[in-house]
């Protein structure tokens, strides 16, 4: 097995497939309102907060652009379509927890969303309890990119960064997971890695699957 004390996760896109299903509620925004591209700035806000977000929604579209209004229908969306449990879970999310858990090794959650939404999609889901520790956005100074919420979860979990992994399928999360010095992995999910990611990033696994191979030292991992 590798050499290591804890596992951080990210939480969408890593453990739920939050950020495919927000981007289909935004596509359909786009098309009953004939927004252009929002794609892009969609997948650019993937890892940061809302603060930031709507940032970056306003910096491609003018300071006149109704973003608030977007967001709020597009989470009316989101919810009723999602919501007691309805949100899907990515594929080997229970197999690395229970993994993780029976290896002895820390495991934190280290996100962007709100916590008791964090808290609710976890305990909808039945994963709660695998948690040592849940760190949210707003428990932070800054957001991804910056290392903030990492460093805060290596500290709730009593754990050097330098000894714990970071999961992450963002471009934010890796680069934030890198600058406070944990090892990380990436996940793909909606973004491949660019030259910049895979050069911060230990490891590139397909799926969770092959996390927990890379992890246990697997030399059958692709």
């Amino acid at each position: 097995m590798k050499d290591f004390d804890a596992v951080v996760f990210d939480m969408d896109g890593v453990i739920f497939d939050t950020e495919r299903a927000f981007l289909i509620c935004w596509l359909e925004l786009a098309e009953k309102y004939g927004i252009e591209g929002i794609e892009a700035p969609y997948l650019a806000c993937t890892g940061t907060t809302m603060a930031r977000t709507r940032e970056i929604m306003l910096e491609t579209y003018g300071e006149d652009f109704p973003y608030d209004q977007y967001a709020k229908e597009a989470s009316l969306l989101f919810h009723e379509r999602y919501d007691g449990g309805r949100l899907p879970m990515k594929s080997g999310v229970r197999e690395i927890l229970e993994f993780l858990r029976s290896a002895r090794k820390r495991i934190a959650l280290a996100t962007s969303t709100k916590k008791d939404i964090v808290v609710e999609e976890l305990r909808d889901a039945g994963i709660l309890g695998y948690f040592d520790e849940i760190v949210t956005g707003d428990m932070a100074a800054r957001s991804k990119p910056a290392p903030d919420i990492y460093l805060l979860a290596c500290e709730k979990i009593g754990v050097s960064p330098e000894r714990a992994y970071a999961i992450e399928d963002s471009f934010n999360g890796i680069r934030a997971a890198a600058a406070g010095k944990l090892r990380p992995i990436m996940v793909p999910d909606l973004r491949q890695p660019d030259e910049e990611i895979r050069a911060l990033a230990e490891a590139v696994p397909e799926n969770l699957m092959e996390v927990v191979r890379y992890l246990a030292a697997d030399p059958y991992i692709c």
